[in-house]
């Protein structure tokens, strides 16, 4: 014969009724509230046995339930979050982000809800950018490895001989995953926080000078104007921010239309220093403004992939940046062309 299970059918029959309890914004006052309801049904309902002369044993019953059903009915939600909470954190823990929790009551426990809905979202978000950075990574890897391969296999066959041309090209893939392999190491420790910056008096004059030779001497052909103004510091990581402008204006050359300068440009504007790499490229395609500062995006991924660009430096340089208080954007540059400007304060902000 079947058990019953009264305190299971009163949950159950209750889990579809209104939750009465939720507006209010203590436990310790819903507790309260339980105990003098719970009382005054027992109370009352004994005292409707005594002047129906019910049997007491009857009578004892009959309060006993009618104080469980007033307490089922107002309790609802009061602990449901938490039993939604431990299924959702077993989902979660095999792998499934997606659960949530009704939250909408307004106590602690409701907090607890909602703070759990939030990290649950983070949490997919974060599981989200791992499938994506993994498969970008694969990605980046296999072309280089790939054409080093091809060169490799070319050669230990006899197909081509080790000529010059053979060498460069895969010294250059090989140089392409030195790269890739140094800037990724480099964002995750900017993003562990474990990249210590040195703060000192920078030169904003003497870093774009600096930045604009080595230009020059990576590429002869690079014709580069500088437009500064005398005089300018500002407190910060000289080689973070060297590393920055580097990777401006290396963009710049790869994406100039040929022939056209890249200016480089610094000016004080109030409490901020002004630092501008305009190109005379084709620009950002609308909407792109903000996302080509995440990592592995790129505007124009087929031109891209063919001059070596991973889509990792200017992650990198809004990582510098943020960490110098400061902001860097992708504007337009009327008529054609992107201006990347960076403001950083003159004066470091005290921790």
């Amino acid at each position: 014969m079947r058990r019953r299970d009264p305190i299971g059918w009163l949950a159950r029959f209750t889990q579809h009724l209104p939750r009465p309890l939720d507006p209010v914004r203590s436990l310790k006052a819903k507790l309260s509230i339980l105990i003098v309801a719970a009382v005054a049904v027992t109370a009352g309902a004994s005292f409707l046995a005594f002047e129906l002369d019910v049997h007491p044993e009857y009578g004892l019953v009959l309060a006993v339930v009618a104080a469980l059903a007033m307490v089922q009915l107002l309790a609802r939600g009061m602990t449901s979050p938490l039993r939604e909470m431990a299924r959702a954190a077993e989902a979660m823990a095999r792998g499934d982000y997606a659960q949530r929790v009704n939250a909408s009551s307004r106590d602690e426990v409701g907090d607890l809800g909602r703070a759990f809905n939030s990290m649950a979202a983070d949490l997919a978000e974060l599981e989200r950018q791992r499938k994506e950075l993994i498969g970008n990574v694969s990605h980046e890897l296999r072309t280089p490895l790939a054409a080093l391969r091809g060169h490799l296999e070319n050669l230990v066959d006899g197909i081509r001989p080790p000529d010059n041309r053979s060498l460069v090209v895969m010294l250059r893939q090989t140089e392409r995953l030195g790269r890739l392999v140094e800037q990724m190491l480099d964002l995750s420790r900017l993003e562990a926080g474990q990249a210590p910056m040195v703060w000192d008096t920078v030169e904003i004059d003497e870093l774009l000078r600096q930045v604009a030779d080595e230009a020059r001497l990576h590429d002869e052909s690079a014709e580069l104007v500088l437009n500064v103004s005398p005089g300018l510091t500002a407190d910060g990581d000289s080689e973070r921010l060297h590393q920055v402008v580097a990777n401006l204006v290396e963009n710049a050359l790869r994406y100039s239309s040929h022939g056209l300068p890249i200016v480089m440009s610094a000016d004080r504007s109030g409490e901020s220093i002004l630092i501008e790499v305009a190109d005379r490229g084709p620009g950002l395609p609308e909407g792109e403004s903000s996302r080509v500062f995440d990592r592995f995006h790129r505007a124009d991924d087929d031109r891209s992939r063919r001059t070596g660009g991973a889509g990792l430096g200017l992650a990198i340089a809004r990582w510098i940046v943020d960490m110098h208080g400061g902001r860097i954007e992708a504007l337009p540059n009327v008529p054609n062309g992107c201006r990347m400007v960076i403001t950083l304060p003159v004066r470091r902000t005290a921790e």
